[in-house]
């Protein structure tokens, strides 16, 4: 399973804020992370803070696309309750 993610490093709080719709209508996912984007640390608190939020380990969610952009690719080895993220 994949899903987009539009990340906003150097947040007060790691937070979700619910899902968004681009131009194009696609869906994808608002999170918050307090780690600067330097160096890769905002995707590792990104996969972490996902991990953590959806009960899974960080081993079963990896970056597919946007090493340098905001909007992220993330695929879920397996199946998971997105609910938990809205």
């Amino acid at each position: 399973m994949r899903i987009a993610i539009r990340l906003t490093p150097r947040a007060s709080a790691d937070a979700v804020d619910g899902w968004g719709e681009d131009e194009q209508g696609r869906r994808f996912l608002k999170v918050r992370v307090r780690a600067a984007p330097i160096e890769g640390r905002a995707n590792e608190a990104l996969i972490a803070f996902l991990a953590k939020t959806l009960g899974i380990p960080k081993s079963r969610l990896s970056l597919v696309a946007g090493d340098t952009s905001r909007l992220k690719q993330i695929e879920i080895d397996g199946d998971v309750d997105l609910s938990r993220l809205a």
